[in-house]
């Protein structure tokens, strides 16, 4: 019963982030003449468009589409605390990082993408970003309105 709830929840989730589900699939499908290659990726529930030929590196998530320059999204990469000199943290997993951003954008929907600006949009200051850090690091944590 809970596992149906669940899948619910999520397909709900689906539905009201699809405005910004449709942005990443635009965007990722911009780059498919130019190398990008997408697949699904049950444990992220995002399509994740790889090799995506722009921008400075990383990824970036719309809704349930995943964009990612690199070949790999299970990548080590630096938390932004890190980047940023405000300690020495270790790595963490990009799938894990990109992971929680959708799992905020299921339960915000359209209201994401304003309210990540409105809290600093990529940098250390954005609690959606320190959130996703926190849940790459420890499994828990990626609601950007709690302290956990």
């Amino acid at each position: 019963m809970r596992a149906l709830l669940m899948r619910l929840l999520i397909a709900l989730g689906a539905i009201w982030t699809l405005p910004n589900t449709l942005i990443g699939l635009l965007l990722g499908a911009v780059g498919l003449p130019f190398g990008a290659h997408a697949h699904w990726r049950r444990r992220e529930l995002a399509l994740v468009f790889h090799k995506w030929p722009w921008g400075p590196g990383g990824a970036i998530t719309f809704g349930n589409v995943i964009v990612h320059t690199g070949d790999d999204l299970d990548s080590p990469c630096v938390t932004y605390a890190h980047r940023a000199g405000h300690g020495a943290e270790p790595p963490i997993v990009l799938a894990d990082h990109e992971r929680a951003h959708v799992y905020q954008y299921l339960v915000l929907g359209p209201l994401f993408l304003p309210l990540y600006l409105v809290f600093g949009g990529i940098s250390v200051r954005n609690r959606f970003e320190r959130a996703a850090d926190r849940y790459a690091r420890t499994g828990r944590g990626w609601w950007p309105f709690s302290q956990s």
